[in-house]
C-alpha cells in the first residue's frame, strides 16, 4: 500500500475493513476542484470506471440534493446489468471541504455505500489534497457481506483522481 492508497477513515465512524482512499493533491484552490464535484456532469466526466455514461439534474447545493446518473456496468465486465440509472443523494455538502453521496436504484434494498471527496487545502491554499473514498461500512448486510463490494478498487479511485485534476487544470466547463 502506498501513501496515496489507504484504509481507514479520518472521520472514525467507518470500519476500515470496509473503505477505500486514496489521495492527490491538485494544483487548484479548493473552490475549483469543489466545483467540478458538485456537477452531476462533472461525475462523469472525471468517472475512471466507464459505467457513468451521462447524467441529468442541477448542480448539487445541499446535503439531500439529487441527481440522475445513467449507468453501463459493461466496462468492468462482471455484472450484464445492461443500461440502468442511479439516483445519487448527497450525504454530506461541506463547500469547498466535503461531498458525499449514496445511490438509489432498481436493486432493493439500495446497496448503501458511500463515496465522496474531503478537500484539504495546502500551499495557502493555491493547492488542494484531495481525498477520494469509498465506504460500504453502513452497506445493507446483504449487499456488504455477499463479496460483490467494493464495486471498484483503490486504483479506480486514484485513477479518477487523475482525471479530475486534468479536468481542473483544463478549466472544466459543464456538459
Amino acid at each position: 500500500m502506498t501513501d496515496s492508497e489507504q484504509h481507514g477513515s479520518s472521520h472514525g465512524d467507518a470500519n476500515p475493513a470496509y473503505r477505500l482512499e486514496a489521495r492527490r493533491v491538485i494544483p487548484a484552490p479548493p473552490q475549483e476542484v469543489f466545483a467540478v464535484l458538485c456537477d452531476p456532469d462533472g461525475h462523469v466526466a472525471i468517472d475512471s470506471s466507464g459505467m457513468l455514461q451521462s447524467a441529468e439534474g442541477a448542480q448539487v447545493t445541499a446535503v439531500d440534493d439529487r441527481f440522475v446518473v445513467h449507468m453501463d456496468r459493461e466496462s468492468l465486465g462482471d455484472y450484464d446489468l445492461g443500461h440502468y440509472d442511479v439516483t445519487v443523494i448527497i450525504t454530506r455538502f461541506d463547500p469547498g471541504a466535503e461531498i458525499a453521496w449514496t445511490i438509489d436504484g432498481a436493486i432493493k434494498p439500495p446497496i448503501g455505500h458511500t463515496y465522496g471527496y474531503r478537500l484539504i487545502p495546502v500551499d495557502d491554499g493555491s493547492a488542494t489534497e484531495v481525498v477520494s473514498y469509498y465506504d460500504w461500512s453502513e452497506a445493507h448486510p446483504e449487499w456488504r457481506d455477499s463479496g460483490v463490494l467494493p464495486v471498484l478498487d483503490a486504483s479506480a479511485l486514484k485513477a479518477t483522481l487523475g482525471i479530475l485534476e486534468r479536468a481542473v487544470r483544463r478549466g472544466y466547463v459543464r456538459g
